[in-house]
């Protein structure tokens, strides 16, 4: 490949990019009115103007963003994570005009998109799922009649949801009642298809997930694990590998679940297979995402990887840079603390002006992935992540020193952040410990309001 499309925003795009450089290929970014001024269009070789400043008139224009990439006569498009990158028909659209999508194959993305049909393929391949719906529940009383089997509390899901988006847990019936309704309206709104299902909602669960990839040749590996238990509202904070408190017996079982869940689907690129892990370390597939994540630089850390550079060679029809799973290690310990513009109490969004945003003196062992520079705009219409600071060490301990040193430099003024809040986490016993669930952090929060 010598010239690809980014057809994504702020640091992604950035991310991307980078790469791009360090192997000679070309990039072309595409932006909204919003985004004009934002880092990732002056970075790329070529920048063209998408659309407004929405989203469905920019980043989501799919026809619009392949006749872009037909003038420049790039090879092939990168969709990053979010927007368009899980979307099966924009991914069958980039084949069936010509061009490579670095990604799994539309029928992939597709089948695995589905909550439902996804947990069938897991079960039928051996892969322990959690008790819920073998099919989506048409009505309020077949979900009734199912949570009654299951017990109660259940989580409430989208089939076709994703990032935390049209999921609800459900402590009883009147909660199950009171949420059906506007569950597949959310689901119709987000996704274009109302379909519901249930699950046995884990309480005091971790979120553990598995990096794997897969190449076109049939070579399947994984790149160990993370763990994404700190969270507010179902949408992860801070990611970490290794996983702390979490039996090397367990860890081991868990990628070999995962291995075996993408040999199931024939997958190939980059992708992760997510899991809940109980008290008691039974665990249990709860989906896969067909796309790099968020935290992919934590992995890059432990595994001193460029999955960027993995998805661009797997993309062209090269071999996994490394096919044979024991040539894989990890070393050391990374976590990825993500900033957001937002009222740490509220977790409302704060967009504004970025008047100052200072990182502070350079420190070994940090790296920061930002979307946006200092004189910036937070605009209301996109996800408010300012940036992505990952941290890296010998140990986890070397790692929570570190960042308390690198969070006690970095200024930013003009929008509310998290930063307040990312500091008390790093002081917090519970995180310091290592034993945290995803409630954790709820409760945290509750916790600090009512003393």
């Amino acid at each position: 490949m010598q010239k690809i499309l980014i057809a994504n925003r702020g640091e992604i795009a950035s991310r991307i990019i980078s790469t791009c450089k360090q192997l000679s290929i070309e990039t072309v970014a595409v932006y909204s009115d919003a985004d004009e001024e934002m880092p990732f269009v002056k970075e790329a070789d070529h920048s063209f103007r998408i659309g407004e400043s929405q989203v469905n008139r920019s980043y989501l224009m799919m026809d619009t963003i392949v006749e872009v990439a037909k003038r420049e006569g790039v090879d092939a498009i990168h969709p990053g994570y979010g927007l368009l990158s899980e979307n099966a028909s924009f991914a069958k659209l980039v084949e069936e005009e010509g061009l490579i999508f670095i990604g799994p194959d539309w029928k992939t993305i597709e089948v695995m998109g589905d909550k439902v049909k996804a947990r069938k393929i897991m079960k039928d391949a051996g892969v322990p799922v959690v008790p819920g719906s073998e099919s989506g529940c048409a009505s309020i009383e077949s979900a009734k009649h199912l949570a009654g089997e299951i017990g109660y509390p259940v989580m409430l899901k989208a089939s076709g949801g994703g990032g935390g988006i049209g999921m609800i847990r459900c402590a009883d019936e009147q909660a199950l009642v009171q949420h059906f309704d506007s569950t597949r309206n959310r689901a119709k709104a987000y996704f274009g298809n109302d379909e519901v299902f249930l699950e046995k909602c884990i309480d005091e669960s971790r979120h553990i997930e598995v990096q794997i990839f897969g190449d076109q040749r049939g070579n399947l590996v994984h790149l160990f694990e993370r763990n994404c238990s700190v969270q507010r509202r179902n949408q992860k904070v801070i990611e970490e590998s290794p996983s702390p408190a979490l039996s090397e017996k367990t860890k081991e079982l868990m990628l070999a679940a995962a291995v075996k869940a993408g040999k199931a689907v024939g997958y190939t690129n980059a992708g992760t297979v997510e899991f809940i892990v109980d008290r008691d370390e039974q665990f249990y597939f709860l989906e896969m995402n067909t796309r790099l994540q968020v935290e992919h630089p934590v992995t890059e850390a432990v595994t001193e990887l460029d999955l960027v550079k993995w998805q661009l060679k797997v993309a062209q029809g090269e071999e996994l840079p490394i096919s044979a799973q024991e040539g894989i290690f990890s070393r050391g310990h990374a976590i990825e603390f993500r900033i957001y513009a937002e009222d740490p109490k509220t977790f409302f969004p704060s967009p504004g002006l970025l008047s100052t945003l200072k990182w502070g003196e350079k420190q070994d062992g940090v790296r920061i992935d930002a979307g946006y520079a200092q004189g910036n705009k937070v605009t209301p219409f996109y996800d408010p992540m300012i940036a992505k600071c990952i941290v890296s060490g010998q140990d986890r301990a070397a790692c929570l020193e570190t960042a308390r040193r690198f969070f006690g430099g970095v200024e930013i003024q003009g929008v509310k952040t998290n930063l307040p809040l990312i500091r008390e986490v790093l002081s917090a016993d519970e995180f310091v410990d290592g034993g945290y669930s995803t409630k954790w952090l709820q409760d945290y929060l509750s916790a600090q309001q009512q003393s």
